[in-house]
């Protein structure tokens, strides 16, 4: 019974650590939208990008990495010489799988034609009269010329961040064909996944990492196959007891196995504990898997983990002939594992003490031994602090950024083809504001691409459909998405009119149940939208960072910011919406009403002097001083655009703005 209640209390701790049913749900339905968006047939992309890993699987934990997997559509893999039938070699360059020399999970890849881009060519090396693409030499080429920028090479992966993200993106290829050496795990299948998980999976092929087998007799050449979307997929099927003893071991992992330790001494890592999982499951090693019995879960993927360490044996899912341990857990490493491990089982379910995210839901039982515990998902977390994971989800997942006007029209093309699918509340939710986006760069698109044609009627159709699309993305999007009219107007000279729609966003902006990231007043927000729609609360009760695509020009006055910006390997610029609001106010008063212009930057002053991160976050504390210091030096005040610029070098350099906010410093000429 004592067991039973731990379970309860550590089920309620691990939901507000890692997710309850809901919030694994929404996170995972936003990114399902965002990749269904961007991976659409009619954008005709020479590339497709998947975010896979834990991040897609519906964890937020702090220091896990974005995984993002790329592939070639021109190219795919095959096993044998009859599924050439299937492909027209004029549209795609086929490879062909030789694993006669690899271990198992691994194969060279053989082009029989000898045709295919500059890309793979320069990553070809020749074997025995035949060419092969290297996997060392692939990855060397991807990181370095077809990476993001800046990224640096990290096992299969280039490593790097993008705006807020840290990543980890493996250029592959991809095979819609199933792996005959996997063809054991699908008569394995007989209580899980479901049959309809199963032939999804195996619809879907696999996919081929640049890396070999450490021990295999062609390293630099071998390529690893990757199941990470079936992975994904047999993670959604989990139910969620199962998917947080998986949490549960990632953070055992973490906190306890690897705590301490040198990153060249941690054996185990979190792809061993998703194994056992999985493995876990599909043996049935725990008839019923429910929140009573989620030690139990735990205790026996954990049984199952040292029983691999004492053999040195963790069969790969897919493939058991390939021991995941052969390369690194074996000799005295794997003696001093063992040992290190069994020590912990002998504390009993007492090892999770040394947890601090378990802890105190142990002793709160041990200590209470009637302790009621409420494990409904609703009582757990409000509705409140939901509302604030899900828009910071969107506004996460918010990417889609080009200068290409037709391929947002091919967006909203795509937006058009989803909505008529079946869809979930949080794919329709994403699916807005996505459109909200779509509508914005549209029009600022349409505008720069026709000011200078010299034609004054089609520059004025051009900016009667820009103005519509602006004011209807506000119909869209959050509160502060409104300042992207009040933009607009602004760059096409309006000033009236911006200053209009700024009287609006002002008093939105200042209502008391407005919600701003984890700034709410919750009895306010719960009294005016509670129980309403996302779509509402977005619409009426949240404002989010204003963000400025650095390849499109929104406020000249901001230009400068953009281009160190985007020179220092930052895509946007991220902006307080109040700070914007009154930065506009100031430069369109300015035209119109000095004595109003002066009362924005005032009130920007105080603002930027005094907010103690509420609505001014820390961390954008760079770009606040920043467009302070350019409102005063517009305003003929030398010395305090000085001192703001200063302030904006002392902050942290989110935006990247600093070889800007130099060169500013040295126009003063003060």
């Amino acid at each position: 019974m004592a067991v039973q209640r731990i379970s309860e209390s550590v089920y309620v701790g691990i939901c507000l650590k890692i997710g309850t049913p809901q919030q694994v749900t929404y996170r995972r339905d936003i990114q399902d939208i965002a990749d269904m968006l961007n991976n659409n047939e009619m954008l005709k992309t020479p590339i497709t990008l998947m975010i896979s890993g834990s991040n897609r699987e519906g964890f937020r934990m702090s220091g896990s990495d974005m995984d993002i997997m790329l592939w070639l559509n021109n190219h795919r893999v095959i096993w044998d010489f009859s599924q050439c039938q299937f492909y027209n070699t004029q549209e795609h360059a086929l490879i062909l799988c030789d694993s006669s020399e690899s271990p198992p999970g691994f194969t060279l890849l053989w082009l029989p034609l000898e045709e295919t881009s500059h890309r793979v060519m320069s990553a070809c090396v020749r074997m025995n009269g035949m060419l092969y693409i290297s996997s060392s030499k692939y990855r060397e080429v991807t990181c370095s010329v077809f990476g993001f920028p800046g990224s640096s090479p990290h096992g299969p992966c280039g490593s790097g961040s993008y705006d807020y993200l840290e990543y980890d993106q493996a250029h592959c290829f991809i095979s819609d064909f199933w792996p005959p050496s996997a063809s054991s795990w699908i008569g394995r299948c007989h209580s899980w996944p479901p049959p309809h998980v199963v032939n999804d999976i195996i619809r879907n092929g696999c996919h081929f990492v640049a890396i070999g087998h450490k021990l295999g007799n062609h390293t630099d050449n071998e390529w690893r196959v990757s199941f990470s979307q079936a992975e994904y997929k047999l993670v959604c099927s989990m139910n969620h007891t199962q998917f947080l003893t998986y949490g549960l071991l990632k953070l055992f992992l973490k906190e306890i196995i690897n705590e301490g330790l040198r990153d060249e001494d941690k054996l185990l890592c979190s792809y061993h504990m998703k194994t056992a999982v999985f493995w876990a499951i599909q043996q049935t090693a725990l008839p019923r898997w429910c929140t009573q019995n989620l030690m139990d879960g735990f205790w026996v993927c954990f049984k199952l983990l040292l029983k691999w360490v004492y053999e040195g044996v963790c069969p790969n899912f897919f493939i058991p002939e390939n021991n995941m341990f052969l390369s690194n857990i074996y000799g005295e490493a794997q003696k001093t594992l063992f040992t290190r491990l069994y020590r912990l089982y002998e504390n009993g379910l007492a090892l999770l003490l040394h947890s601090p995210s378990i802890r105190s839901y142990i002793i709160n039982v041990l200590c209470n031994p009637r302790l009621t515990i409420c494990t409904d998902e609703h009582t757990l977390i409000s509705e409140v602090e939901v509302d604030e994971n899900i828009f910071s989800e969107v506004s996460a997942n918010d990417l889609i950024r080009t200068l290409d006007i037709h391929r947002y029209e091919k967006y909203l093309h795509t937006v058009e083809q989803l909505l008529g699918l079946p869809l979930t509340q949080y794919h329709i939710f994403m699916l807005q504001k996505l459109t909200a986006t779509i509508l914005q760069c549209t029009a600022f698109i349409l505008h720069s691409m026709y000011t200078y044609t010299g034609s004054n009627k089609q520059l004025y159709i051009v900016d009667k459909v820009a103005c519509r699309l602006v004011k209807l993305s506000a119909k869209f999007g959050f509160v502060s998405d409104m300042l992207y009219i009040a933009m607009y107007y602004y760059k096409t000279f309006r000033y009236r009119d911006a200053l209009s729609v700024i009287d609006i966003i002002k008093v939105k902006l200042a209502q008391p149940y407005l919600m701003y990231q984890s700034h709410v007043d919750r009895e306010s927000y719960t009294e005016a939208v509670g129980g309403q729609s996302l779509s509402t609360k977005m619409r009426q009760a949240v404002a989010q960072n204003i963000k400025l695509d650095n390849k499109m020009f929104f406020i000249n006055e901001l230009i400068p910011e953009q281009q160190s910006s985007i020179q220092n390997i930052w895509y946007s610029l991220y902006i307080p919406p109040l700070v914007l609001l009154y930065m506009l106010e100031f430069l369109c008063s300015r035209h119109v009403d000095t004595m109003r212009a002066q009362r924005a930057l005032d009130d920007l002053q105080v603002l930027v002097h005094h907010d103690q991160d509420q609505l001014v976050p820390v961390r954008l504390r760079d770009i606040s001083w920043e467009i302070l210091g350019i409102c005063q030096q517009i305003s003929g005040n030398l010395q305090a655009a000085l001192y703001s610029y200063q302030q904006s070098l002392r902050q942290y350099p989110q935006n990247k703005i600093q070889t800007a906010t130099r060169q500013r410093i040295q126009d003063l000429h003060l």
